[in-house]
């Protein structure tokens, strides 16, 4: 039994071996016409160089005569030295005969007849210089008429030949068109040979391959008779479909238990305390302290609300840079009763970008972690600065510190996938963080737009630089 693979490989060698053929065959043929035509242009343009460059070397020669200057004397010795070099190069052509030793008979003879004539300009002999100059006219004549003499015959013998090389064209071209139809019926026979063996299972597969796309695992198993290639494949399909039957089961059942779980969570998380009771509770004791003159006091707790307002909310919801800048603030002026003078906040902010879209609560875990892991140990000196600006049609975040700083394995562990050892850096600092670590603010910031970066620079004792860009609102909506 011959194997698909075997069929394939006899197929495509059959049509390689043909194109091969036709390939050689035609390019030997061009080759050859390509060699006979440069051959043939090659040696009228020199023929024809050899007549312009004798004619421009006899009218330096007349000009010198008549002016015997060093410059007409500089132009005329150019001149004979390239017709000296095109007589070498017509002495190397392949092409001989009777004319061919004329034509450079006759170039010497002229080369000659110039020197002499130079010679006789330089002694002042007008007898000598005008009879070499005369002769020189003659034989320059003579080379411009047997160079066209010998252009012609070979223009005579090249027309012969040029309908011999037609006709070899011609019969390659039918060569040619032999092979193509020979490859077009092969390619027909080998396609209905083909097509027989393996249509019928492969129709089988697709309507298989359809009803599993459209959700239903539970068809019958495809059953092929033949034992090839196409037999091991379709007994994979079959054991695939029942796999992913199965992988689909699993799947809904862990889902079902996750969704299960997470509602427990919540609910567990929602019977701890209430947030409306905490929010006026809060605001009943703000307005309680700013009554009884503790101004400070109700502007502290006033700042707690909003914060814990803003993070108790649902982290799907989309908020602005503004909306994120006057949070942090709110932390601040928290911090600021805390560490007083210890510590410095620097806004640096370009109010254009302030518009710009971001998912909620991705500025204050960077500067909680700026606090906690940074600047909380500092005695003195700690600064925060936020800087956003716009920068190559991006929105640029800068948040820096002069803490302590971190190591590379530090940043590495923090950008990694490892949800645990994020949760558990959230959690060593002072007990008030959100909870939500640096990975989920990068992951959260990537879904909401692909295009963001989010990286961590720092050197122990130097402090530390976390860094977003985001795209503007006219890039995301384009």
């Amino acid at each position: 039994m011959i194997k698909i693979r075997t069929k394939l490989l006899i197929y495509f060698a059959s049509i390689l071996l043909l194109l091969i053929l036709l390939f050689f065959v035609r390019e030997q043929s061009n080759n050859k016409v390509m060699e006979l035509y440069n051959e043939n242009v090659t040696y009228f343009f020199l023929l024809n160089e050899i007549t312009k460059t004798t004619n421009q070397t006899f009218q330096s020669l007349q000009i010198y005569v008549h002016e015997p200057l060093v410059e007409n004397l500089k132009h005329y010795q150019e001149g004979k030295e390239q017709l000296f070099q095109l007589q070498q190069v017509f002495r190397e052509q392949e092409k001989k005969g009777i004319s061919k030793k004329n034509v450079l008979n006759m170039m010497t003879s002229f080369l000659e007849q110039t020197e002499q004539t130079v010679e006789g300009v330089a002694n002042q002999d007008i007898q000598e210089y005008s009879l070499h100059l005369q002769e020189a006219e003659i034989t320059s004549g003579y080379i411009h008429e047997k160079t066209l003499d010998i252009i012609n015959m070979e223009l005579a013998n090249y027309q012969e030949l040029s309908v011999l090389i037609d006709n070899k064209v011609m019969n390659i071209q039918k060569m040619g068109t032999s092979i193509i139809i020979a490859i077009i019926i092969l390619s027909i026979l080998f396609a209905l040979w083909f097509s027989n063996g393996i249509t019928r299972t492969i129709e089988r597969l697709t309507k298989a391959a359809k009803e599993i796309s459209s959700g239903r695992y539970t068809g019958k198993d495809v059953i092929v008779s033949q034992k090839d290639e196409l037999f091991l494949l379709t007994k994979t399909f079959n054991e695939m479909k029942r796999n992913i039957l199965e992988s689909v089961n699993e799947i809904e059942e862990k889902a079902r238990l996750a969704q299960l779980l997470k509602e427990m969570e919540l609910k567990s998380l929602q019977n701890q305390i209430n947030p409306h009771f905490l929010f006026n509770t809060l605001n009943t004791i703000s307005k309680t302290s700013y009554i009884e003159g503790a101004e400070r006091t109700s502007d502290l707790i006033s700042s707690v609300s909003t914060l814990l307002r803003y993070n108790i909310g649902n982290l799907d919801r989309q908020k602005t840079l503004k909306d994120e800048v006057e949070i942090i603030r709110e932390y601040f002026f928290i911090q600021k009763a805390r560490f007083r003078d210890r510590v410095e906040f620097i806004e640096n902010v370009d109010p254009s970008c302030l518009s710009t879209p971001l998912p909620c609560l991705t500025l204050q875990p960077i500067i909680e972690n700026a606090f906690i892991h940074g600047i909380e140990g500092m005695a003195a000196g700690a600064k925060i600065e936020i800087h956003i600006y716009h920068k190559a049609r991006m929105v640029c975040i800068d948040v820096n510190d002069n803490g302590v700083g971190m190591d590379q394995e530090t940043i590495d562990r923090l950008l990694s996938k490892e949800e645990e050892s994020e949760f558990s850096l959230s959690k060593k600092g002072s007990g008030h963080s959100t909870g939500i670590g640096m990975r989920n603010v990068m992951d959260r910031l990537k879904l909401f737009d692909k295009e963001s970066t989010f990286t961590i620079s720092s050197r122990i004792g130097e402090g530390t630089k976390v860094s977003i860009r985001l795209r503007t609102n006219q890039d995301r909506g384009a």
